[in-house]
């Protein structure tokens, strides 16, 4: 009995194996990259989104094809419908003043050749998706065209503040969203993102701004493995509340400066910048860890920590550039409350483990050798960073900068950063001598 449930087993596994692989493995399969295109126009007590999709990621919808793989428009309009919802309507969600607007109205769809360029603006993208029915005359491959369509919602409180929830990321391996936000009596605002972005406030308030990137900059801290590294090798040699003010102001300070100049355009153009910043960061762990083994003097550090503080205030700008777009019109306070949230994450940091390295030396037999441990493994990942980091910039290719009035309008703004920042050192300077003085 045995041997003949064995061998049925086995019979059921190679029929499975054998019918999973005769399934066509292009079936389902999502094309690597695409762009959607929308556009939200509110209009009286209507609220109209366009919206242009390659159909390449459609691929859950069984199209009617004929010939070599041509789209039947005679027997198409109910499969087009089903991929309207399916991948549209069934996944975006409006809300006006926070309550959710439904249900969606779907109005006309249309397929588009390749080349078609009527989504450039609002108005001729209405009007090429309202033209005539589609016919047989038009020879579209399903894969290399654009699917296209209107989705209505009604009963739209007048300016009520509108916010989108679109999950529209399953249609790629990676989906870009372009949308263009029309408001009635304020200027077009533009968004573009990757993947699912969450809600998104298409006109937001302050106060929703000012929420959401302080936990932006909060999560950020947290999330910087490289970040956290470089604070815990300021707190191993410095234990103390007292010792840590210099270097963590300065640290703060520091960052700030560099962050708000990459908000307002000081942030170079050049590809190989953000690598750059990346390598010298990791570099700036080696040191600092280097400094701790060899014994850092702890009354003048901050000066090195504001200089690589420099260095960190534009790692953290690289991830509020593409985040700046979701705060409408309140860009400084937008940056300002990603700043909080910076310095909310690093207080955090702080308060847990000072504690816990003030515990460990504590019982700890020899403080020198536990700092240089620490600060042995510290080095040792950092160096690997600065190393993979280092490697992947000198893949850039180098070339001298062309001097004309953009570079020394470029030149000019770093050095407003240049003399911005040496005062602030001044200032700094003088600030904790008087610090220092009691101690001493």
């Amino acid at each position: 009995m045995p041997n003949v449930l064995s061998r049925i087993f086995k019979a059921v596994l190679i029929a499975s194996v054998l019918w999973f692989g005769s399934m066509p493995a292009q079936a389902h399969d999502l094309p690597g990259k695409l762009t959607i295109l929308m556009y939200v126009k509110p209009q009286g007590s209507q609220l109209l989104v366009l919206l242009r999709v390659p159909m390449e990621g459609l691929t859950e919808i069984n199209f009617p094809l004929r010939g070599p793989g041509y789209l039947d428009f005679d027997r198409a309009a109910p499969a087009l419908k089903d991929a309207a919802h399916v991948y549209i309507t069934d996944n975006m969600r409006f809300f006006a003043n926070g309550k959710a607007l439904g249900p969606a109205q779907l109005g006309n769809i249309r397929v588009s050749h390749a080349g078609d360029k009527s989504f450039q603006e609002f108005d001729t993208a209405l009007a090429h998706i309202s033209g005539p029915a589609q016919t047989n005359a038009e020879e579209l491959y399903w894969k290399q065209a654009f699917f296209d369509v209107v989705v209505r919602y009604d009963n739209v409180p007048e300016n009520a503040k509108l916010a989108l929830e679109a999950n529209l990321e399953r249609l790629g391996v990676e989906t870009t969203t372009v949308l263009r936000f029309l408001p009635p009596h304020s200027p077009e605002r533009a968004f573009n993102y990757i993947g699912d972005p969450g809600l998104i406030q298409l006109e937001p308030s302050w106060w929703y701004a000012f929420s959401r990137f302080v936990g932006l900059g909060f999560q950020h801290i947290l999330d910087g493995i490289d970040h956290l590294l470089f604070l815990f090798c300021l707190v191993i040699p410095a234990r103390s509340v007292r010792s840590l003010v210099p270097v963590i102001t300065a640290f703060t300070i520091a960052h700030s400066i560099t962050l708000i100049a990459s908000a307002f355009g000081f942030t170079p153009a050049a590809l190989w910048f953000p690598s750059l910043i990346e390598t010298l960061i990791a570099l700036s762990i080696v040191y600092m860890a280097c400094e701790n083994i060899v014994g850092a003097k702890l009354h003048r550090r901050w000066l090195i920590v504001f200089a690589f503080g420099l260095v960190h205030g534009f790692g953290f700008s690289f991830i509020l550039a593409d985040r700046m777009q979701f705060a409408g019109a309140h860009l400084l306070s937008a940056l300002l409350a990603f700043n909080v949230g910076v310095e909310l994450g690093q207080l955090l940091v702080l308060l847990i483990t000072v504690p816990l390295l003030r515990l460990a030396f504590k019982y700890f037999p020899n403080e020198k050798l536990g700092t240089v441990i620490l600060s042995v493994v510290a080095a040792h990942s950092a160096w690997h960073w600065f190393t993979e980091r280092g490697a992947a910039l000198l893949e850039y290719r180098w070339e001298w900068p062309v001097f004309d009035a953009a570079f020394f309008a470029a030149a000019m703004r770093w050095g407003m950063l240049v003399v911005g920042s040496v005062g602030v050192l001044w200032a700094l300077n003088e600030l904790f001598k008087r610090w220092q003085r009691p101690a001493q």
